[in-house]
């Protein structure tokens, strides 16, 4: 019972850091993904990660070639397109349930998570790129609170999982468009505080549309 209990651990620990590893970029697209050497990194047994690489694969992550193994998923404008178009989807009908149902309770949330984003864009502004990491997971944060009262434990997860591929290609470009992505994020804290879902709706496309733009030229 232990053992069992001590393996999952290990697989779960060690899909958390991979799935991380490659939405940060430290294992780039269409890198090969050898067993030996993650065994080694990860400290997970071979079948272990093989279940892993499986897993990863569902997820789009990881594409998984029959015998010849395992490599990072490629990317490309198309999907990244594609991808963007299924996170204003589901984040505008997210955020309309949320702004309909959010109380007092979640006002502070959105309100403490926007401030920790807008710390880590003061210090990006400033040339500041050692904060990179925490810039993103607080703008993931950010966006998640947003739409955190929407009653769906399903959108949610499908947000979030169409949210780490958006999030892997803007760190392959390490983009940051500045205090104009700064003014958006505010915009989309003053639509929440004042229920204004169609303000919030409109601001969040143009936020993403011109990611991906930015991201594109980069």
């Amino acid at each position: 019972m232990l053992a069992n209990a001590s393996d999952a651990t290990i697989s779960d620990t060690a899909y958390r850091q991979i799935r991380a590893d490659i939405i940060f970029g430290r294992l780039v697209p269409g890198e090969k993904l050898k067993l030996e050497r993650l065994k080694g990194l990860y400290g997970a047994s071979v079948s272990t990660l093989r279940e892993i690489l499986n897993r990863l694969a569902s997820d789009g992550l990881v594409v998984a070639e029959g015998q010849r193994g395992f490599e990072v998923a490629p990317v490309s404008p198309g999907d990244l397109k594609e991808i963007a178009a299924l996170r204003q989807l589901l984040e505008c009908h997210a955020m309309e349930l949320s702004f309909g149902a959010g109380d007092v309770e979640w006002e502070g949330k959105v309100v403490s998570a926007h401030h920790k984003l807008h710390q880590m864009e003061i210090r990006m502004i400033s040339g500041d790129r050692s904060v990179t990491k925490d810039w993103k997971r607080y703008d993931w944060e950010f966006h998640q609170s947003l739409i955190s009262a929407c009653g769906s434990r399903a959108l949610m997860e499908t947000h979030a999982a169409i949210f780490d591929k958006y999030l892997r290609y803007q760190m392959i470009s390490l983009t940051f468009r500045g205090q104009i992505a700064a003014d958006e994020h505010r915009q989309l804290l003053d639509a929440a505080l004042t229920r204004d879902v169609v303000t919030a709706q409109t601001v969040l496309r143009r936020h993403v549309e011109a990611g991906v733009k930015h991201g594109l030229t980069a």
